[in-house]
């Protein structure tokens, strides 16, 4: 299984939501670059940025420190928040990113999405952020009557690089990922599914593996040193 360390990004810092909750942050670290070439050293290949304040806003709020991310790692870095059009998308792909995260745009405008699926086959992550089942929107603020399931099986035909899957019921909680859900999602696709909320130990990422998940993001159990991601990668390659 692939683990994809995440840094999410809020007033130019690292931090982590509770839930999603944008009154409950914790910051972990005030220097975004500096974390991604910590990652980076410690084997990461992938990294996943978020951009919370775009995904509230709906437009890039962290362009300087994600493009520093870009030109100081040798990461594949995966970029979400606020991409909610074509030239946004094409903005992160010419700078360097190597898959653009859509998430409130499948909903709101699912022919822009499929546009930018088109044009970047491959290199997009469409973002399923489910509650109770159901699509949440507009950096979580909102929330939709999309089936989760129904549009992954949809966006699965659009030539997609990976989905990713967030119980938000679990992200930030460490109380452990939604193992089944994840699961019981990939098997109905044949895009990559990537589990992402709620991991806080070794044995989740066991778990996830174990049960045939493909991905994982992670990021409050590394950030509060649950484990270090050598660890991580360590446990992954024990049978």
């Amino acid at each position: 299984m692939e683990l994809i360390p995440a840094i999410d990004l809020l007033d130019g810092k690292v931090v982590r939501l509770h839930q999603g909750k944008y009154d409950e942050v914790t910051v972990y670290a005030d220097d975004p670059v500096a974390m991604a070439q910590r990652f980076e050293g410690e084997g990461a290949k992938r990294l996943h940025v978020v951009d919370l304040e775009g995904a509230r806003s709906g437009r890039p709020a962290h362009v300087p420190v994600i493009q520093s991310i870009l030109r100081e790692t040798g990461l594949q870095v995966q970029i979400g928040g606020g991409v909610r059009n074509e030239a946004i998308a094409s903005q992160w792909i010419d700078a360097g990113a190597a898959r653009v995260v859509l998430g409130t745009v499948v909903i709101k405008s699912p022919g822009v999405a499929k546009a930018i699926c088109k044009r970047y086959p491959g290199a997009v992550v469409m973002a399923l952020d489910a509650r109770d089942g159901k699509m949440a929107v507009e950096g979580w603020q909102e929330q939709s009557e999309q089936d989760v399931a129904e549009l992954a099986r949809e966006v699965d035909g659009w030539d997609i690089g990976a989905i990713l899957f967030t119980n938000i019921h679990r992200d930030g909680t460490r109380e452990g990922p939604d193992v089944e859900g994840t699961a019981e999602l990939q098997s109905k696709v044949e895009a990559t599914v990537i589990a992402s909320g709620g991991i806080g130990t070794l044995e989740h990422l066991r778990a996830l593996a174990r049960a045939g998940v493909r991905a994982a993001v992670c990021g409050r159990a590394l950030y509060s040193g649950a484990f270090t991601l050598s660890e991580a990668f360590a446990a992954l390659q024990q049978p």
